[in-house]
């Protein structure tokens, strides 16, 4: 049902773009055109796969190109919602984000056999009406600072400032002190972040219609928090004390997370976590780098909460782990089974504390560590075992492995592009 939901929900915006190019036929010939082909290796298929054109290449083959003012199309015309970013992945100096246009961010479905598939960017005639959001994050002040992300398929939330800020006595004001991540399961493909914590923390965590958290996280990793490792204890950050959003949809959300220096073991280390979430993904991607005093390599550890469901539903939990993956997967008496999942390329080694199963990997401060972190629920229709979610996280970590490959055409006629 996603790939076509998803494009019904966009239908909308579409049919207006359309309207903007009722005109544009008769002069097809003289339009400048980008000429994209997008391959990979594999013979599953990749639904909602994101495909990025540097916007450097736009701009050579568009002079003079406007963001608000391009058109999209398949092979079969069909035009497609289409993102353009200010995060340039190739920019020497991240600090210049903002600045300049990074990418062109739209997705396709490849179906299963599809290896190969072709599309065209051209200048639009009409400035192009905003597409309907599907991925979206924000901070969240007046729950705390909670930090939250979505897409049409999944939400997260981790844990802000003001939620580890001493509580006032007799306030009886929550305080907690942790980097877990949350995960809220949701039926609609539309946006609820703001609609749920409208509604309010004892809302959310029942279900209403629209999903619920039904995730405990506490002081544990929950899904993906990260800490160092000294073969025996975990040592993690406090809340996280900054943000930067990078990008905020349609098709893609980017931010940053800053963790101040907490004590490893005797050794200052903080870490800065850049999050990324595509539409129709059920995994969010997360690049981490840490700075620490003293020129040793680090010992990471991401970890999956042991007890990850509340006491109420009689939780059965199973955990599977292989060299550069851990799953786990939790069946209970009525909110219905979920699998969690942490993919980490490189990984090194297995743990556990008495909070977590971990997963580890051996790190050099200032070097990026990039792993995936996703979660799925059985009464999405999708995945209804343990065996079911296995395979959709070992279908995504090959997914991950061989990434589609963008080369541009030549123009038609032949010549250089």
């Amino acid at each position: 049902m996603r790939g076509p939901h998803r494009r019904a929900v966009l239908a909308a915006g579409l049919a207006l773009l359309m309207a903007g190019h009722a005109g544009l036929a008769g002069a097809a010939e003289h339009t400048p055109r980008l000429q994209l082909t997008v391959r990979h290796t594999l013979a599953a298929a990749r639904p909602a796969e994101t495909i990025a054109v540097p916007w450097r290449e736009v701009a050579r083959q568009l002079p003079g190109a406007r963001l608000h003012q391009l058109a999209v199309r398949d092979e079969t015309g069909r035009l497609l919602p289409y993102q353009v970013t200010n995060v340039d992945p190739q920019a020497k100096d991240p600090r210049g984000e903002g600045k300049a246009y990074g990418e062109l961010l739209f997705q396709h479905d490849f179906a299963a056999g599809e290896q190969q598939a072709r599309f065209t960017i051209e200048p639009a005639e009409a400035v192009v009406p905003p597409f309907p959001a599907q991925a979206y994050a924000r901070p969240v002040p007046e729950r705390l600072d909670d930090f939250a992300w979505e897409n049409d398929r999944i939400a997260h939330r981790t844990y802000g400032p003001a939620l580890a800020a001493p509580a006032p006595p007799g306030s009886g004001k929550e305080v907690l002190v942790s980097s877990g991540i949350d995960v809220w399961f949701k039926r609609p493909s539309y946006l609820v972040i703001d609609r749920w914590y409208t509604k309010g923390h004892d809302h959310y965590h029942q279900e209403q219609g629209e999903g619920l958290d039904m995730v405990a996280v506490g002081r544990s990793r929950g899904l993906g928090g990260t800490g160092v490792w000294n073969g025996q204890q975990l040592f993690t950050s406090g809340n996280y004390s900054r943000w930067r959003i990078l990008a905020n949809g349609p098709i893609r959300v980017a931010f940053e997370l800053a963790y101040d220096a907490w004590d490893a073991d005797g050794r200052a280390v903080s870490e800065l976590k850049r999050i990324t979430l595509d539409a129709g993904q059920l995994f969010t991607a997360v690049e981490s780098r840490f700075t620490a005093a003293g020129p040793q390599p680090l010992r990471v550890a991401l970890g999956l909460h042991k007890a990850p469901a509340y006491a109420a539903q009689a939780p059965v939990i199973s955990t599977h782990r292989a060299p550069d993956t851990l799953a786990q997967w939790v069946r209970q008496r009525s909110a219905g089974d979920f699998g969690t999942a942490l993919i980490l390329p490189g990984a090194d080694g297995h743990g556990a504390d008495a909070l977590n199963e971990l997963i580890l990997a051996t790190v050099v401060a200032g070097q990026p560590l990039r792993y995936h972190l996703g979660a799925a629920v059985s009464w999405s229709g999708e995945f209804t075992s343990a065996e079911a979610w296995q395979a959709h996280v070992a279908a995504w970590r090959d997914r991950l492995a061989a990434p589609v490959q963008v080369s541009v055409d030549p123009p038609a006629g032949g010549g250089a592009p």
